[in-house]
Formats: structure tokens, sequence, C-alpha cells
């Protein structure tokens, strides 16, 4: 993976003096946006230095300042859609609904720039943003009380429920209108019409199939995962309220037990 530290130029070093023949000065920001631009308006075949070079005006050697090759921008890319979440997030204190909003944020904010992040959401990145990001979920976590292997374990069930639901979701929003919309009919057209007799836990709920399965599955399954969190959280703060009560170690909770 790249990070921060692998970079091939400096920074100072990499910032173009002359401005292209359009006009604009290059910049690691700029042709990052530019490539957020051409990926939503073209999809994937858009991230290519040539055409990168052609949308700035500049000659396609000169980006190779900034970024080694088109997987490097990929993973500043992905990095830029972190930011831009943690740009509008506020936490409030209530940890729950911090991550919830922070989910939702994440799930929207991959929606906006949907072939960006089906490129990009298994990714990491291992820069400022993404790193800014970890610490700031896992702060939540050991703020709320989780002992920090419970907070890890929740850190990541949170983080890759959240990207896979952004890859799952962006890869249909990325369908053309036409595909998109055959897809949903679907449920109209075939589950709706299954009869009882042969299928009757499909024709009991249809109506709900076909209404519900247009849409994200994720904020259910947020709400489910933040739930389990705070059952567990509950079941540690019992163990430790136990503790005390006999005590049997000073109200510190038992550690957890090994990872499966």
């Amino acid at each position: 993976m790249t990070s921060t530290n692998d970079r091939v130029v400096a920074p100072a070093a990499r910032r173009r003096r002359r401005p292209t023949k359009t006009g604009v000065v290059l910049s690691e920001e700029l042709i990052v946006e530019t490539a957020l631009r051409l990926l939503k308006e073209h999809g994937a075949d858009a991230l290519t230095v040539r055409r990168l070079g052609l949308a700035l005006g500049a000659d396609p050697s000169a980006l190779y300042r900034y970024f080694r090759d088109t997987d490097d921008l990929l993973l500043a890319i992905a990095d830029e859609l972190i930011g831009r979440t943690l740009r509008t997030w506020r936490p409030t204190g209530d940890w729950r609904a911090d991550l919830r909003d922070l989910g939702l944020r994440m799930h929207a904010g991959s929606l906006a720039h949907p072939q960006a992040a089906v490129l990009s959401a298994y990714r990491v990145t291992g820069r400022v943003h993404e790193i800014e990001a970890v610490e700031k979920i896992i702060g939540v976590l050991r703020g709320a009380g989780f002992p920090d292997l419970e907070a890890v374990r929740v850190y990541h069930a949170f983080v890759d429920q959240s990207l896979a639901f952004a890859a799952l979701d962006a890869a249909s929003v990325a369908l053309p209108p036409a595909a998109r919309e055959a897809e949903a009919g679907l449920w109209r057209a075939t589950y709706a019409r299954l009869p009882a007799d042969s299928h009757p836990n499909i024709a009991a709920t249809a109506r709900h199939l076909v209404a519900d399965m247009r849409h994200s599955a994720y904020p259910t399954a947020l709400d489910m995962l933040l739930s389990a969190a705070a059952a567990r959280l509950a079941e540690i703060t019992a163990g430790a309220g136990a503790d005390t009560a006999g005590g049997g170690g000073g109200g510190s909770p038992a550690p957890p037990g090994p990872a499966h």
C-alpha cells in the first residue's frame, strides 16, 4: 500500500510553478478533484494519465510529479472521500448516535461518487484522512467504555460494513438508469407474481419486498450492528460492576475472550 511517506517527490517540489496551457497551476488537490469529476462523468475508463492530462490542459507526464501511477492516484481519491466525510461530521459525545451519523455520511459520500467508491472501497490508503478517521472512531469507542480489544473489533466491523455497503450500493447506482430500473422492476414483475402454493413466504411478503428492495439495507444493518455493540458494552459494564461488588479486580473488566 502507498503511504504519505512513499512519495516520489517531496510536496514542495511537486507544485508546478508555471501555469498549464489552459492557465491552471497543477496541484495534487486539483488532480484529485479532476479525477473525481472524470470518474463520475465517464466511469473507470476515464482514470488514465492521458485523459487526466487532457482535462487539465497539461502534458500527461507532468502528473508523475504528483503521483507514481494511477494506483497512487486512486489511493489519494479514496482518502479524499474519507476527508470529505470527516469535514462534515461533528461528534456530540453520544457514541451510538455519532457512529450512526458517521456511517450514514460515509455511505452518502460514496453514493455521491459511485465510480470512485467501487474502485476504492476495499483499499487501505495509509494517508492523512484515513489515519484521522481510525483515530477518531476508536477514540469514540474507547471514550464510551469499550476496552481496547473490543473497541478495535467494533471499529473493524463498523468500517467494513460501511465500506461493503458503499461498494454494493455504489455499484448499483453506477449502473445505467435503464438497467437499474429493470432490476428494480423484477421484484414487481417476478417475485410479486409468484403463487402462494409454491412460494408461500415470498407471496406473503411480496408487497414489502417490492417496497423495501428498492432501497439500501445499510441503515437497517448499521442499526443492528450498533445495537449489538451497545449490548456488548452493557455486558462489559455489568461484568465490571459484578467484579467491583465481589472485590475481584478493582472494577476493571475481565479481558475478552480470544478472537474467532
